[in-house]
């Protein structure tokens, strides 16, 4: 089902997310955007997560309108659905709460919103599968109907999350005075940010660096990035090993969403992993490379490809994402200049498209 361009009118209606933590801080990092950026345009959302403890230095600043409540057993009874119930990435609120949307649709005579908000994925059947009906074939819910939603890169998807104040905020973005309140220096290198689970091109990426023609530093992002990174320099038979050259290393703090936007601007390079920081490097519009959330039978293979034929990556870009993902042996030398147009290009053809709370917050209109 395509929505059109419609224009969407927030109606102030009650939206229940549910969100397993399930892969690092993905998972909650897209939940809390959305729920925010309802928030801010008018809405009110009940957040339910089963690991809320990100929040804390994810979002410690909070969202007027969004309330959020720890989903553990029994968490929901005695609770009334609101106007819409998003499942994210496949999570199900569970039998008492199915139960108590069929309550609601038979006080009010029509089914609160129903939307099941799958993983991004740039591949042709996601057009085919957006906005298709999922009707409820089992449980006190049976005979409802739940409403697929696919974000996505094209205008025939669900679109991607974007703040409203995303431009004005980026426009006044202080490069200089951002480094320095983090106490980084801001010399004239390049600068690269890191975000990655353990990709095992990692040492070959920083030999690279190291061995370049301008002098870089490395921002790396804390946990898993940290992690991998540290434990590439100490193996001593690795390529990174006794690293010395042009690369220096700093390794930040746990950031806000807010400060990793921050980040993104901030640098020449951005690594990502995931979806949540592919989206907002996509929007940052710098040059990027994504690593990808592996999956054990290799479907991602078929993923990431997809994303570089929409992306329209050239030859370089395509070889260093399969390097970086460890899809081909090897680590050709990263052309960042080269793919500033590509990111340049990505954004632009975005941003001509309905971003996906808009979207969503027509569809359920439409579902109810």
């Amino acid at each position: 089902m395509h929505l059109g361009h419609a224009p969407y009118y927030p109606e102030r209606m009650l939206w229940d997310i549910f969100c397993k933590v399930i892969d690092n801080h993905g998972d909650i990092g897209v939940c809390w955007r959305l729920a925010a950026e309802l928030a801010r345009r008018g809405e009110r959302a009940r957040l339910w997560v089963d690991a809320p403890a990100a929040l804390a230095w994810m979002a410690p600043q909070g969202q007027a309108g969004v309330e959020v409540r720890a989903w553990t057993a029994g968490s929901t009874a005695e609770v009334v659905p609101g106007d819409v119930v998003v499942e994210a990435f496949g999570c199900e609120p569970g039998e008492a709460f199915a139960a108590a949307i069929a309550r609601r649709t038979r006080e009010r005579g029509r089914q609160p919103a129903w939307i099941n908000l799958e993983y991004l994925s740039a591949e042709p059947w996601v057009e085919r599968c957006h906005g298709l009906p999922s009707p409820v074939m089992a449980g006190p819910a049976k005979g409802l109907v739940k409403r697929f939603f696919y974000p996505g890169f094209t205008p025939r998807t669900g679109g991607l999350i974007r703040e409203r104040d995303f431009d004005a905020r980026q426009a006044a973005f202080d490069r200089t005075a951002w480094l320095r309140a983090r106490g980084l220096p801001d010399a004239g290198e390049r600068l690269v940010s890191l975000f990655c689970y353990e990709p095992p091109a990692l040492p070959r990426l920083l030999a690279q660096l190291a061995a370049g023609d301008a002098p870089t530093r490395l921002l790396v992002t804390a946990g898993r990035a940290q992690a991998a990174v540290q434990a590439a320099l100490a193996d001593s038979s690795g390529p990174a090993a006794g690293l010395e050259g042009r690369l220096a290393i700093s390794y930040l703090p746990l950031l806000t969403q807010t400060d990793y936007d921050h980040l993104l601007w901030a640098c020449d390079l951005n690594f990502v992993r995931g979806e949540d920081s592919l989206v907002r490097a996509l929007w940052a519009g710098r040059p990027f490379v994504w690593q990808i959330y592996p999956q054990h039978d290799d479907a991602h293979h078929a993923k990431l490809r997809a994303f570089l034929d929409w992306l329209r990556a050239p030859a370089s870009l395509r070889a260093f994402h399969e390097g970086w993902n460890g899809i081909a042996p090897g680590l050709p030398a990263a052309e960042p200049a080269t793919w500033a147009a590509v990111a340049q290009d990505a954004r632009q053809r975005l941003r001509a498209q309905p971003e996906l709370v808009e979207q969503l917050g027509r569809t359920a209109l439409e579902s109810q």
